[in-house]
């Protein structure tokens, strides 16, 4: 005797949101209610024909199976909100249907790759012998490809992934073109491309993401949080903005090695600022979640350390680059890094000080500092 269950996955909830039909969904006739309910709503809703092919599934191996044997069917779905909620939920739901109707293997059937990333989910359940990927047929040529366009932009979740960039670099464009000295516009693109793909080489965009997911669960600090994130634009900005005018009026009688430490040390400032608003916001939106655990604290305590360490070497390395020689005694020395070593040990304070606030925390004990 073999129980197969055969499941197909609705992972942003397509069928709570537009049919009205909570999962999970289990039985045939429940099942082609749901098809029928959910191809009504809209039809051109692709998980309705994964629910069919789903169906369809499931009459041959009830055809082909032996007397002994069960065959069921089922639909899990997720969240709007397509990620670690939407899974959970399917996690969850697939526990359930294990645990009715216990079966030996399973049968996945999808629309598309969205869906298919939960295939590891599954898999650590109950063992999948089979995943099967339903396309649906088209017209080929300008007008499947037009029809293909307009859907991508109508789709919520698409739309700012082809337009944003889209439009940003139309922007520079233009403005390259309007200004007197746009072909520094022009030139950032490459740039700011080059960002962008680093970003997501390093998976920098889910953790953006996540940032910008707390900043709306927590509407009282997304506002502080969100003014916070502006300063970090406007220093930016204005960094930008101080490297260009020092490069500007240095470019014809500075060597360039000299110029790029004055175009560094001007900036700098600026960064540091930027960086300060971009970690308070942080800060802000843990807080207010109760997550807060003091590394905030930390990180904007090793700021200070880097920020009057890399100002005293930009200054020291501008004089000797410039030939005014420096003298290496203690007066000087102390005069120059004096600062550095100051915030060094408000950095050892402060670490000192969150360690023995976590550990009390932790324990309900203080051992003291």
């Amino acid at each position: 005797m073999v129980r197969t269950l055969v499941m197909t996955v609705d992972r942003d909830n397509d069928l709570g949101v537009k049919a009205g039909i909570r999962g999970s969904v289990i039985g045939r006739r429940q099942v082609l209610t749901a098809a029928l309910r959910l191809g009504i709503a809209d039809p051109e809703e692709s998980d309705t024909n994964a629910i069919l092919g789903a169906l369809h599934h499931h009459d041959l191996l009830i055809e082909q199976a032996e007397p002994a044997d069960e065959v069921e069917i089922a639909i899990l779905t997720g969240d709007e909100k397509v990620g670690v909620k939407s899974d959970r939920i399917i996690a969850q739901q697939l526990e359930d249907v294990i645990s009715e109707f216990q079966p030996d293997r399973g049968i996945l059937v999808t629309d598309g790759m969205e869906d298919e990333s939960i295939l590891p989910i599954l898999s650590s359940r109950l063992s999948i012998d089979h995943v099967e990927k339903i396309i649906v047929r088209q017209s080929k040529g300008i007008e499947g490809t037009y029809y293909y366009i307009v859907k991508a932009i109508e789709d919520p979740r698409w739309r700012a992934k082809l337009l944003v960039p889209l439009a940003v670099i139309l922007m520079i464009l233009g403005l390259g073109m309007i200004l007197p000295n746009g072909a520094v516009l022009i030139g950032s693109m490459p740039l700011l491309l080059g960002i962008y793909l680093l970003f997501k080489g390093l998976g920098a965009e889910q953790q953006l993401e996540r940032l910008m997911r707390e900043m709306r669960e927590s509407a009282d600090a997304a506002i502080l949080s969100s003014l916070l994130w502006s300063v970090t634009g406007v220093a930016t900005l204005l960094a930008i903005v101080s490297g260009y005018d020092t490069y500007s009026e240095g470019i014809e009688n500075t060597d360039l090695f000299l110029l790029g430490l004055q175009v560094m040390r001007e900036s700098l400032t600026w960064i540091v600022v930027g960086a300060l608003s971009f970690a308070l916001s942080l800060m802000v939106l843990r807080v207010r979640k109760g997550k807060f655990t003091g590394r905030t604290i930390l990180i904007i305590a090793f700021g200070g350390v880097l920020w009057t360490m890399s100002s005293a070497a930009l200054d020291v390395a501008i004089r000797i680059v410039g030939g005014e020689g420096y003298e290496y005694d203690v007066s000087t020395v102390m005069a120059d890094w004096g600062e550095t070593m100051l915030a060094i040990f408000i950095f050892w304070a402060v670490r000192t000080a969150v360690r023995s606030w976590s550990t009390r925390q932790e324990t309900a004990r203080y051992w003291g500092v």
